[in-house]
């Protein structure tokens, strides 16, 4: 029994735009990977690297994100915040935000203190342990997006936020602050969890968008193949 491969010029032209989009899609997820594999050993390298004192002189974010921090001043509780929704091994409650008035200047820095869970009911807010005269913090700087996902306004209620924006929390509190946030990591005996995860800029995840767009790329290619053998 004898076969022929004849495809039309249409599944011809089809199979050749689909095959060229699918690759091209594929390159750009490669690229994408590439380029935060880049940023991803910088981020290491920050991270091993000995920690920057700061003060309050002010600094750019592009030179502290995902750097080892120390610094040195007094909290401030009246402008304490809590952020809700977050989770910690299942259990819902709180991240804990005080600003800290650095020594050497007139910046704010704001101090992620930890995590911490919710009460019986919504209304029923943890305490936390206040914490006063000078503290030396230690932690890993990151810089929070300037636009989040919300639903209506966004606008903050009370000191319990849904979100961290640098530039609403400074009209907010009126204070100058240092362009990022301290993830505090050393201990300070006030119970608040810190188990923050490791900084993770998402290569493997562009690396197996790209892996789909190929494989897309080379079936098309075998069903073109295959359904264009018929019987003579």
């Amino acid at each position: 029994m004898a076969y022929r491969f004849a495809p039309s010029w249409a599944m011809t032209l089809a199979a050749i735009a689909f095959c060229t989009l699918t690759v091209s899609l594929g390159n750009w997820q490669t690229r994408r990977a590439d380029v935060k594999l880049v940023r991803q050993a910088a981020v290491e390298q920050g991270l091993a690297a000995m920690p920057v004192a700061v003060s309050g002189a002010p600094v750019a974010a592009a030179d502290m994100e995902w750097r080892r921090v120390t610094a040195r001043g007094e909290y401030d509780g009246r402008h304490e915040i809590l952020l809700d929704n977050r989770v910690h091994n299942g259990r819902p409650g709180f991240e804990v935000v005080t600003p800290l008035k650095l020594e050497g200047g007139d910046r704010w820095l704001l101090v992620n203190r930890g995590w911490t869970p919710g009460g019986a009911t919504r209304a029923d807010l943890p305490k936390v342990v206040p914490t006063s005269g000078r503290v030396t913090v230690e932690g890993i700087a990151v810089v929070p997006p300037d636009k989040v996902y919300e639903l209506g306004s966004g606008a903050p209620a009370g000191r319990v936020w849904q979100h961290l924006r640098l530039d609403r929390y400074a009209a907010w509190s009126g204070l100058a602050l240092q362009p990022f946030v301290l993830q505090q990591t050393n201990d300070a005996g006030d119970g608040l969890v810190r188990a923050w995860p490791r900084p993770d800029l998402g290569v493997d995840k562009h690396k197996a968008y790209a892996l789909q767009w190929y494989v897309l790329a080379a079936l098309t290619v075998v069903l073109y193949v295959v359904l264009n053998i018929e019987r003579k």
